[in-house]
């Protein structure tokens, strides 16, 4: 094909935030496809905070990316060659495809998405993994009633964004607690949010406390440290609280830190519940159409940063993850639709 694949292989495990001494920028001719393979070429990458926890060595709900092997990430891309028959060149496919220009595929994990019934980024936020998670998350471990207070950390993310609309979609009062003024008056007024916390100027738990005065019944965690520690302090009798991710603590130096007001649980007779979306595969399909009916009509807002530069803006793009500068779901624009 004299096609050459350009990709970002783990160099070392990160200290910290990734550098650009942790990766390894690699330039490989394109294979050809085998018998029962084909080849998609990648258009976006997901980038998402999980991918920190993937780059460290020890037991997790998912093996670590090995050192020298190409980095893990979702993506969609469409097929260019092909020796299997349940996929045809022009086909578009999701799945994880790396952090590369080019992914050879036996077919397994890969999904079929439709660029006529919703943009290929939208398949990356809403209706891919943040989608899923806020999903199951949300209704299934959250399990919110009508007039109920949600409280949901991270809410200008990927996840976070999705987990507010899907409780007003339900009847919940929704506060979301993101940083800066920016954010918080994006999720207000445009995502419907009937409050939102700017931890990055005000005390949390004195503004929990006038938001919430009769506490939190359901807590969707993005961010774990302080702002979990402040929830804590003012749930509602049997609360539920949905532990999705700890990115204050994903580049910590030092011991993580753990909640300091975890006998709030015992007091309020509230449940603390990790949750991990891969658990939910064979579900998907039962989210996926409900996300999808919402998007139709109007009752759900998908939001995309898309950031332009090819694969080789990968490590310079994940770190805007980590400082704050994304809305809503971060994707890497590699190719062209």
């Amino acid at each position: 094909m004299g096609r050459t694949n350009r990709q970002y292989r783990l160099a070392k495990r990160p200290v910290g935030l990734p550098a650009p001494s942790d990766w390894d920028f690699v330039e490989q001719p394109v294979a050809e496809p085998g018998e029962g393979q084909l080849l998609i070429e990648t258009i976006y990458l997901s980038l998402d905070p999980a991918m920190r926890g993937w780059m460290n060595e020890g037991r997790s709900y998912i093996p670590p990316v090995e050192i020298g092997a190409v980095m893990r990430a979702g993506g969609v891309g469409r097929v260019i060659a092909s020796r299997n028959p349940q996929y045809a060149v022009g086909d578009y496919v999701s799945g994880m495809l790396g952090v590369q220009e080019y992914h050879l595929s036996d077919g397994r994990g890969l999904t079929k998405v439709d660029p006529a019934q919703a943009p290929l980024p939208v398949y990356l936020g809403v209706l891919g993994m943040p989608g899923m998670t806020a999903y199951f998350g949300l209704l299934d471990i959250g399990r919110p009633e009508r007039g109920q207070t949600v409280v949901v950390s991270g809410a200008a993310g990927a996840v976070g964004s999705v987990v507010g609309q899907i409780a007003k979609i339900n009847g919940c009062r929704v506060i979301g607690i993101a940083g800066g003024e920016r954010k918080c008056r994006l999720v207000v007024e445009e995502l419907g949010f009937d409050a939102c916390i700017d931890y990055k100027s005000e005390d949390v738990r004195k503004a929990l406390h006038e938001a919430a005065p009769d506490g939190v019944d359901v807590y969707f965690d993005n961010v774990g440290g302080d702002i979990l520690d402040a929830v804590l302090t003012r749930l509602a009798r049997g609360a539920r609280i949905i532990i999705c991710g700890a990115i204050s603590q994903y580049n910590a130096t030092d011991q993580v830190k753990g909640p300091a007001n975890y006998m709030s649980l015992l007091v309020n007779r509230a449940s603390m519940t990790g949750m991990v979306v891969f658990d939910y595969a064979g579900r998907y399909p039962e989210a996926t159409a409900e996300l999808a009916g919402w998007l139709s009509t109007g009752k759900l807002r998908s939001l995309e940063d898309v950031v332009g530069g090819g694969v080789q803006a990968f490590p310079d793009t994940l770190l805007r993850l980590f400082n704050g500068d994304n809305t809503g779901k971060l994707v890497l624009q590699v190719g062209t639709a």
